[in-house]
């Protein structure tokens, strides 16, 4: 999970490059979510972490 306007960890030197180093990696983005998305948009980032451990 990765905000796509995340100005301190960028998605492009972070999350695209780590995805690539697990085995089933896999790699979910947020457009316009920015560095604080797990507090600012939590109802949408909860939901889909539940999807994720129930899939």
């Amino acid at each position: 999970m990765h905000g796509e306007d995340d100005q301190i960890v960028p998605i492009d030197n972070s999350a695209r490059l780590a995805v690539t180093l697990l085995k089933n990696g896999a790699l979910k983005t947020y457009p316009g979510f920015s560095h604080g998305m797990l507090t600012v948009n939590a109802e949408v980032l909860n939901r889909d972490l539940l999807a994720f451990v129930r899939g």
